[in-house]
């Protein structure tokens, strides 16, 4: 018998698929619109309830640090988890916290095939926008010794590529952040650093990430190299990122001393997490030892509190996603 053959008819989009690209847009837009007026701190938020935190607590914006969600899989940060791991974490945290993200997307799971797919589930998902690094995979936590970095044109290639998905599934508004990893690497070096960042400005970054740098000159420095460039950050060039991770290379600086710096948002990626997670150990530690927790309950997040963040009262209907920031 002859075999039917049945040519599926391309099918449009559904609209949520639009909504949620024109959601990413707005996201964008807002923290784009907060950096013009401020340095914006970003909490990481690994996941759904950290981030009603980060909003419950005034902050404007959170951040999706993939050394933070990998670590809460009890996995290390080495590019292993998959870019719907991702997009599924940032529409958890993004729906209920209302807050524009800024979402690690690693080397891009790819090339630039999955550079561009990258953006579009983000946006997707909800995010303002992503960085993706100018490491070889499998990449390493950028404060670590022993990186090697992919050549200029491969990387500048991957950010032309993101710069394309953000105009179609955005209008532009959804933030291509570029991350160099150059400045710690003995082979390249801060001059180095500075020359990779302008070629990925040249291919489309709308923001600037210089990871490890190690003073505050140099921040200061890298800075004022970036504001000769065009772009669309208040004193001109692109938007510059800094990260204030915990027992990294860079020293402890403020908010406001990144800002004096020429800084326009500060990511704190594993404080949540590692802050979340020394008190885990020590009530282990009690369970373990003394078989019973209630030494700890003055330290625990109550049920009151917790239901608090959560916005739910027992016995009244609770509306999803109820979120915690109205703006």
């Amino acid at each position: 018998l002859a075999q039917a053959v049945f040519l599926r008819q391309p099918q449009s989009p559904p609209a949520s698929s639009f909504s949620a690209a024109m959601a990413a847009g707005c996201m964008g837009s807002r923290l784009r619109a907060l950096m013009q007026k401020e340095c914006v701190a970003l909490p990481g938020a690994f996941n759904g309830l950290v981030g009603r935190l980060v909003a419950e607590h005034g902050f404007k914006g959170t951040y999706l640090s993939g050394a933070a969600l990998t670590a809460s899989m009890g996995l290390p940060d080495i590019g292993i988890a998959s870019v719907d791991v991702f997009s599924a974490k940032i529409r958890e945290i993004v729906a209920v916290s209302n807050l524009p993200m800024i979402a690690d997307a690693d080397t891009g799971f790819g090339e630039a095939e999955m550079v561009r797919k990258t953006v579009e589930d983000y946006a997707a998902a909800g995010a303002a926008g992503l960085h993706i690094e100018d490491q070889v995979f499998p990449k390493r936590c950028g404060h670590l010794d022993g990186k090697t970095l992919v050549e200029i044109n491969t990387f500048a290639d991957k950010v032309e590529r993101a710069r394309q998905a953000s105009e179609r599934c955005s209008g532009g508004q959804f933030i291509i952040c570029a991350r160099t990893d150059a400045a710690g690497v003995p082979s390249e070096g801060f001059d180095r650093a500075v020359q990779r960042a302008t070629e990925y400005v040249a291919a489309g970054a709308d923001m600037i990430f210089p990871e490890g740098l190690h003073s505050k000159e140099e921040f200061a420095r890298f800075a004022e190299e970036m504001r000769k460039l065009k772009g669309p950050a208040p004193n001109g060039g692109p938007f510059m990122l800094a990260n204030m991770t915990e027992f990294g290379k860079t020293p402890y600086l403020t908010v406001d001393e990144f800002s004096k710096l020429g800084y326009h948002c500060v990511i704190f990626p594993v404080t949540t997490l590692r802050s979340a997670m020394q008190p885990v150990q020590e009530v282990l530690t009690l369970l373990k030892n003394e078989g019973t927790v209630e030494p700890f309950l003055n330290r625990m997040y109550s049920r009151k509190e917790l239901y608090n963040t959560l916005q739910y009262t027992p016995g009244v209907e609770w509306t999803y996603p109820s979120q915690t920031n109205k703006d």
